[in-house]
């Protein structure tokens, strides 16, 4: 695909925790700052055009399709995907199926978007089970965490495919060459493991195309000690909340102390600069959402409290995507 041609996304305007507000003004904040992208806003048709009201940008790169039915945390995702079929989610889901866009994104529902991925859009041939992979900060930069919430009975087979699938989208996200892959385990030591990280070990010494460098502990992560950090959903899963709790409890304390007493908060004024630089450092939304890697087209979660900010930036992750053409190589090298 051409660097300069148009990629359409179709968003889902009803999921998250501040839709459609900052859905709708997500999409709006990409198209006034790239001719690169279209977004199909989807969902009530009325809802959106009441925040599009007043907001100026180029009226042929938003375009709306009504759905009347949304899909809340509450819903059981497979029966939200087939019971819901009017749904901001499963059109918009429907949409990428029959190539009317490219990409779709929501800060939905993290299972019914694993579940629509999967049944509406469809595996690569050649993919078992596709994996969601979210960007984690670290002290050098960002690390890919594969899988993390998709597949948490995952066999040795499949964490050689998510270190392969892995490899291609750091390396063509990141724009770095044979980046490194780890297994996450308890120890570095060759008999550390639970039976299938034992087991897969082997697969990922043999494997051509990746450079792995073995096992990885959990501490060493925010360290940045490999680019691709191979695990089963479960275990990422944990690891991702955990280090999404730490940050935030952390930073919290931190705001907290410097705020308490007026020596604090004259240090505080003077160290400034240093904290805004260790937060835009630790910012998940530069990086966007999560995808969920091997479909037929793009699937993106976004996280839930998403603001307008994390949504322009996952639209543009779409953009990268497409035009660095990673489904194409996934498809060619597995």
């Amino acid at each position: 695909m051409a660097e300069n041609q148009q990629v359409t996304v179709a968003l889902d305007a009803y999921g998250g925790d501040y839709a459609p507000e900052e859905i709708v003004k997500g999409a709006v904040e990409a198209v006034n700052e790239s001719k690169d992208i279209k977004v199909i806003l989807v969902g009530k048709e009325e809802g959106i055009a009441k925040v599009l009201q007043g907001l100026s940008y180029p009226k042929d790169q938003i375009e709306i399709q009504n759905a009347t039915e949304v899909i809340d945390m509450n819903d059981v995702p497979t029966a939200a995907i087939k019971g819901k079929k009017d749904s901001s989610l499963v059109v918009a889901m429907k949409m990428v199926k029959d190539q009317r866009a490219d990409a779709v994104v929501s800060a939905g529902s993290t299972g019914a978007v694993l579940v629509g991925g999967q049944v509406l859009v469809g595996r690569l041939k050649g993919i078992k089970r596709p994996p969601l992979a979210p960007f984690i900060p670290t002290k050098k930069g960002f690390s890919l965490l594969i899988d993390c919430g998709a597949n948490v009975d995952a066999k040795p087979e499949n964490l050689k495919q998510f270190a392969q699938i892995g490899s291609i989208y750091y390396e063509n996200m990141m724009g770095k060459k044979n980046p490194t892959v780890a297994l996450l385990n308890i120890g570095t030591e060759e008999e550390k493991g639970n039976q299938l990280v034992k087991d897969t070990k082997p697969l990922l010494k043999d494997c051509e195309g990746i450079h792995y460098i073995g096992s990885v502990e959990a501490r060493e992560l925010v360290e940045g000690a490999c680019d691709v950090i191979v695990c089963d959903a479960f275990v990422g899963n944990v690891v991702l909340k955990f280090f999404e709790g730490v940050a935030k409890t952390l930073f919290g304390l931190l705001k907290e102390e410097l705020m308490s007493t007026t020596r604090t908060k004259v240090g505080a004024a003077l160290a400034k600069p240093a904290f805004k630089n260790l937060l835009k450092q630790f910012d998940t939304e530069s990086q966007g959402g999560a995808p969920l890697l091997g479909l037929n087209g793009l699937v993106v979660k976004a996280h839930g409290n998403s603001n307008a900010k994390a949504i322009k930036t996952a639209l543009f992750q779409c953009v990268t995507f497409k035009q660095k053409q990673i489904n194409e190589k996934i498809s060619e090298r597995i």
